[in-house]
């Protein structure tokens, strides 16, 4: 029976092995850090090998898998936490009293993943004069910190040089820096506190027990005490004045009180709140969430209309032709169909919703997709003739009773376009919109006010209602650049779209211009009923096929 028990385990082990990449490997090496040896993790070539090594120290077996679990949970594969008998939530309720990995060594992951590539190489041309020639152009921002670690250049109590790189490359990584020392310094207080009790204790017992032979033995050794570091904010009070200030200059129009049907998120804080819907297994008694059907024999379609060029006075677009082929690899890996259609009218724009509403294969579909690249105003987009479609009137195409074959499914609509205000832009920037003045507020349509009355659908813009989004005529918009990221990164964890979304929010809220000053927040605005999930694809990533 044991054997048999081994043998599952083991099997286990070699099935979550499969789930992991390259990159989630070297993310777990650099999460025990401090539980192997160096040459340990030098040997390592899969996370077989590293589960291996695990259990050699006894950290992992088929009895306590615990360790497993929180390296999951710690890279956000979240989707692998069921295979072991875990819930996300168990997990967490459980970190700060059966985690192994330290707050610092969290604390330089949660770094590594907010730092951009770009980021990266200001980091390595800071740092040149201290790196050899073979590590100038290091791939990742954890190879960084761990060549780091080896120079004694960075360490728990010497943090400095860390610090300085980050005040230049971008001062928001600062926040999470500061949250780890503040509470360091909370941990230290608690320890000093519970040793000083200890010791006023063993000292008043010893007075009563000076002169027996039978005495209490007290350790003035007390248990460490460990602190949760949170991967999610609950404030952004550390911030940088500059970002803080930003979010709080961000205003949102709520929807009407009357609006019965529509659920909008307002910013970063209430998506990472929303619930998902749950339902209860009355045998078991563990809660389940509610997750739409997303194994069907074709995943759906995804549509790509990419205004660049315009008849008028509009400015040629440049740069939303990367966003348009990212925008085409990603959703291809997921799954979709994919139809772009380049610079059309807005009398084309209807009519291709027109044409799809129709279209009779979406029965067999487990989603629908629409992606459009363009200049815009408050609550509309341009055609290719400077016309302005409503985003609402394209939305309102797909809906249960217009078009039937996709009643009860996802209907996403990803929307990159200004919605008002046009900022003078720095070198490599320009704003999407065609007005230079902020409209009036009367004039303003939140993305609320877009959404069909119904469920099933999510708005994802990339700027609030009133404000101007970025664009790198070379690189693409910061909005869809960070979609098409975050997508690749966290759908094989197994996270829901909501939450990518967040991540999105997180993302283009640290980024800036070159002088950093103009800033930009995205928008969801969703009547989901249930989690969205898209199926991890067998392939790897695009990011990871370049």
């Amino acid at each position: 029976m044991d054997d048999n028990m081994s043998v599952s385990f083991r099997k286990q082990l070699l099935m979550i092995n499969e789930h992991l990449g390259t990159e989630e490997v070297e993310a777990l090496k650099f999460l025990c850090s401090d539980l192997l040896s160096f040459r340990q993790l030098e040997a390592v070539k899969s996370a077989q090998d590293i589960f291996q090594f695990l259990m050699t120290k006894d950290f992992l077996n088929k009895k306590d898998t615990f360790i497993l679990a929180e390296l999951l949970y710690r890279i956000r594969y979240h989707s692998l936490l069921q295979d072991l008998g875990y819930t996300k939530e168990e997990v967490r309720e459980n970190l700060c009293h059966k985690g192994k990995v330290s707050n610092y060594r969290q604390m330089l992951y949660e770094l590594s993943e907010d730092i951009t590539r770009e980021d990266l190489q200001r980091a390595m041309f800071l740092l040149r004069d201290k790196l050899p020639k073979k590590l100038t152009s290091m791939q990742s921002c954890l190879e960084l910190l761990t060549f780091l670690e080896k120079q004694a250049l960075l360490a728990e109590n010497n943090l400095q040089t860390l610090e300085k790189i980050c005040e230049d490359i971008s001062p928001d990584l600062l926040a999470i820096i500061n949250k780890y020392k503040m509470e360091r310094v909370s941990v230290q207080e608690s320890s000093l506190s519970a040793n000083s009790a200890a010791s006023f204790s063993h000292h008043r017992l010893g007075q009563f027990h000076s002169g027996g032979d039978v005495g209490l033995l007290i350790s003035s050794q007390e248990t460490p005490v460990k602190s949760l570091g949170s991967k999610i904010y609950e404030s952004y009070s550390s911030e940088s004045g500059s970002l803080r200030e930003h979010v709080e200059s961000v205003h949102f129009i709520a929807a009407r009180q009357d609006d019965k049907a529509v659920n909008v998120t307002h910013g970063i804080s209430e998506l990472r709140e929303a619930q998902p819907a749950r339902t209860s297994d009355p045998e078991n008694k563990i809660e389940k969430p509610i997750i739409y059907k997303m194994d069907g024999p074709h995943r759906g379609y995804c549509l790509i209309i990419n205004n660049s060029n315009f008849i008028g006075t509009l400015q040629e677009r440049r740069g939303s032709c990367k966003d348009a082929e990212s925008l085409a690899r990603v959703f291809t890996w997921l799954g979709l169909d994919v139809k772009t259609y380049p610079d059309q009218t807005s009398v084309e724009i209807e009519n291709l919703m027109q044409e799809w509403r129709t279209w009779n294969d979406h029965r067999d579909r487990d989603c629908f997709v629409c992606c459009i690249l363009s200049h815009g105003e408050s609550g509309s987009i341009y055609g290719a003739d400077e016309q302005e479609v409503p985003i609402r009137r394209i939305m309102s195409y797909f809906t249960a009773r217009q078009c039937p074959q996709l009643a009860e499914k996802p209907k996403l609509f990803f929307i990159q376009a200004c919605q008002g205000k046009e900022i003078q832009q720095a070198v490599y920037i320009e704003a999407d919109a065609q007005n230079p003045d902020l409209l009036p507020i009367q004039q303003r349509v939140s993305p609320s006010e877009s959404i069909p009355e119904e469920a099933d659908f999510l708005l994802g813009m990339a700027t609030v209602d009133g404000y101007a989004s970025f664009r790198h005529i070379q690189q693409g918009t910061w909005y869809i650049q960070a979609l098409c990221n975050k997508l690749q990164l966290l759908v094989p964890r197994g996270e829901d779209i909501l939450s990518i979304l967040t991540e999105v929010n997180e993302d283009v809220s640290k980024r800036a211009d070159n002088l950093g000053r103009k800033k930009q927040m995205p928008q969801p605005a969703y009547t989901l009923r249930k989690k969205l999930i898209f199926p991890v694809p067998r392939n790897p990533p695009p990011l990871q096929q370049q």
